[in-house]
């Protein structure tokens, strides 16, 4: 009786608390441009305290929204990349990165070109992640309807946006002018119409955006700057350049003036050349290169060929025809031939900028827009400042250090420098493939080898091709030294799971290692395993863990144990809350370990599916591509529920015997709550 009356509230329970929830409601509309070409408007209404991700939210953290034009090909063009509304940056100490989030709403935009003049509809595919306490993976088909592309009149018929596959919109039409048609729905079986003042405008969206970046990039190339300085190209001709200009000028006025061209004429140079990135690549597309694969591979060989030379295996050098035709043109006299003075120091210094002036466009390029603009605005004005400023306090000159082997010590720390930075976009490539070749113990390790020998360097142990010989270090290269050791040893650490909060953002996230707590923790109980059990993996504290629900059954049958089912995800940050700060405490560890059987059914593991494993859901008319879809699509048949965490106890054949529960940071609560599911296995 007791056991008709256990199954018969957890029932109830079930109807009442599942639920098949979306956080977020859209409205969509069409707005006409021209003839043949529209904009999309997607507009997101995100419910309080839930938020959604930006498609530029780094790697390693949430899941970014993706948008997939399905008919495209041979139908329209995409005209730039799809424009979002300004996000917030929230630092997650979780994934220990920087995440953009949108709350309340969010809007995005894309252009279309038609090409086929017969096209009826234009079909957008989305995907998305909403949190809150649990996280939920969400995707959303829109068919737009379009007008007839003819010669333009007065009048044009639109149907309303329906959304697929399930969709209770009401489906309108509506007349409107050509020269500015927008037609809108909601979620309420509502016409609703978006003026295009009510919507930032693309360029107002990039502005802000940029606005987020710049200055940091502006910084980050002006240090760059100065560190080229230092280099033994450019280094040696300030005070050359400066008494030419001084000297071989009729009055200091004149000097002065000359000297002020000279950098404004390096300003020039480098801005130009950020503006052919720009122009080559264009603003929209730089800001894909983050999250792409291949530019990320590129980027981490550039880089590794640029610390090469830095550390003295070859110099990068232009051809010398360049720098010959440039000296004939300097050699007049003019305006013109002190532009070209500045360019053949761009030219013959380019051995010791050019690393330099790469590394920081690698970086602002990934920044999209015009941060490589910026860049280099930045760096030139760090090269260009010091020829004014002599020009001007000519006195100065005489406080200068003298050249020397120094300055190859300032490059080959460069080199260190870069050759750690590389593997930074390596590491991107590898998270966004999910790979698994780059974890976060073997990039620390990468990082304690390399750091480790600019220490040994720096102590004067270690010479590389073109270093002076050394009697004795200089106090300035010691205390440099010790702060580089200092760093190197503070890294050690993380291979056994400290956060390293110095350089949080750089390495891989605490869960994409071989063992997310870090091997040899405390919290993995102490025990010692000897084996796996056939199918089963090491979850975090080293739980033993199956990814897969029937070999998870099969096991718990076996043991005669019942089974913790856990619907998670790589990306569920209160999957991960609930891992780190609930299962590890002391009372509720021992219980995960030795009463229960866990399955981990990750809803957004992208591997695809098997060809014969592959199909449509019967509940959601959803096509089952990948394993994350198949357990996404489980949770949703059998719970009704799509949130994650999730979490319900079952005995050895597969029956519920709890009432599921999400997020839980009570740790009492759930202690309690996996002691009931547990009793009740047992009655």
């Amino acid at each position: 009786m007791k056991k008709i009356f256990l199954f018969a509230s957890l029932f109830i329970s079930l109807v009442i608390n599942a639920q098949i929830f979306d956080p977020v409601s859209w409205k969509t509309s069409i707005n006409r441009i021209s003839n043949d070409e529209f904009e999309l408007v997607m507009e997101a209404e995100i419910e309080p305290h839930w938020h959604m991700f930006s498609q530029f939210t780094p790697d390693g953290g949430s899941l970014p929204s993706v948008f997939e034009y399905k008919n495209a090909k041979g139908n329209y063009e995409l005209v730039g990349k799809t424009s979002e509304s300004k996000y917030q940056k929230v630092y997650n100490d979780i994934f220990e990165i920087d995440e953009y989030i949108f709350e309340n709403k969010a809007t995005f935009k894309q252009k279309i070109k038609v090409t086929n003049t017969a096209l009826k509809e234009v079909k957008v595919y989305v995907e998305y992640q909403a949190c809150k306490e649990q996280c939920i993976q969400l995707d959303k088909t829109f068919t737009f309807k379009l007008p007839e592309i003819k010669a333009v009149e007065n009048t044009t018929k639109i149907e309303e946006v329906k959304e697929e596959p399930k969709s209770d919109l009401v489906i309108e039409s509506v007349t409107m002018d050509t020269t500015k048609q927008t037609i809108a729905e909601d979620n309420n079986n509502e016409e609703v119409k978006v003026s295009e003042e009510s919507i930032p405008s693309a360029k107002e969206i990039e502005k802000k955006e940029e606005k987020r970046s710049l200055w940091g990039i502006f910084i980050l190339a002006f240090v760059g700057g100065f560190a080229a300085l230092l280099m033994p190209c450019i280094f040696p001709m300030i005070p050359m350049t400066v008494s030419f200009f001084t000297k071989q000028s009729k009055t200091k006025a004149e000097g002065v003036k000359n000297a002020f061209i000279y950098g404004l004429s390096i300003i020039f140079i480098y801005v130009a050349l950020g503006s052919l990135i720009v122009g080559i690549f264009g603003a929209d597309s730089l800001n894909a290169l983050s999250t792409s694969v291949l530019f990320n591979v590129i980027f981490f060989v550039i880089l590794v060929f640029f610390a090469a030379s830095f550390l003295g295996a070859f110099e990068i050098v232009l051809p010398q025809s360049w720098a010959n035709k440039v000296d004939a043109q300097a050699g007049k006299s003019g305006i013109v031939a002190i532009f070209f003075m500045a360019l053949a120091l761009a030219i013959v210094s380019f051995s010791c900028t050019g690393p330099i002036v790469g590394t920081l466009l690698v970086e602002a390029s990934s920044k999209g827009g015009i941060a490589p603009i910026v860049g280099m605005l930045g760096f030139s004005s760090a090269i260009a400042l010091p020829f004014m400023l002599f020009a001007l306090f000519p006195g100065w000159l005489n406080s200068l250090p003298k050249s020397g082997g120094w300055m190859n010590t300032v490059k080959v720390s460069l080199g260190f420098l870069e050759l750690a930075m590389a593997f930074k976009f390596l590491s991107n490539a590898d998270l966004v493939l999910q790979a698994h070749w780059l974890e976060r113990e073997v990039f620390l390790v990468i990082w304690i080898v390399i750091f480790g020998a600019w220490a040994v360097y720096l102590f004067g142990k270690l010479t590389l091709p073109h270093d002076s010989p050394l009697s004795h270090i200089s106090v300035g290269r010691l205390f440099m030294a010790l702060l580089i050791s200092t760093f190197t040893v503070y890294l050690i650490p993380g291979l056994w799971g400290a956060p390293l909060k110095l350089i949080s953002g750089f390495p891989p996230p605490m869960t994409y290692s071989e063992s997310p707590y870090g091997f040899g923790n405390s919290q993995s109980g102490g025990e010692v395993v000897a084996g796996l059990p056939e199918h089963a993996h090491f979850g975090p504290h080293k739980i033993i863990a199956f990814h897969d629900y029937e070999e998870g059954l099969a096991y718990a049958k076996q043991v005669g144990k019942p089974i913790l089912l856990d619907f998670t995800g790589h990306a569920c940050v209160n999957c991960r809350k609930m891992e780190e700060h609930v299962w590890s405490d002391s009372e509720v560890l021992p219980i995960l370990k030795n009463d229960v059987v866990l399955i981990s059914l990750y809803v957004d593991d992208k591997r695809e599916l098997d060809e014969k494993d592959k199909y449509t859901s019967p509940e959601t008319g959803k096509e089952i591509k990948t394993i994350g879809n198949k357990w996404s699509d489980y949770q949703i048949t059998r719970y009704k529920n799509n949130a994650q965490p999730f979490y319900i106890i079952l005995d050895d054949n597969g029956n519920d015997i709890s009432k599921p529960v999400g997020y839980t940071p009570d740790i009492e609560e759930y202690k309690t709550w996996l002691e009931n599911g547990i009793a009740n296995f047992k009655k």
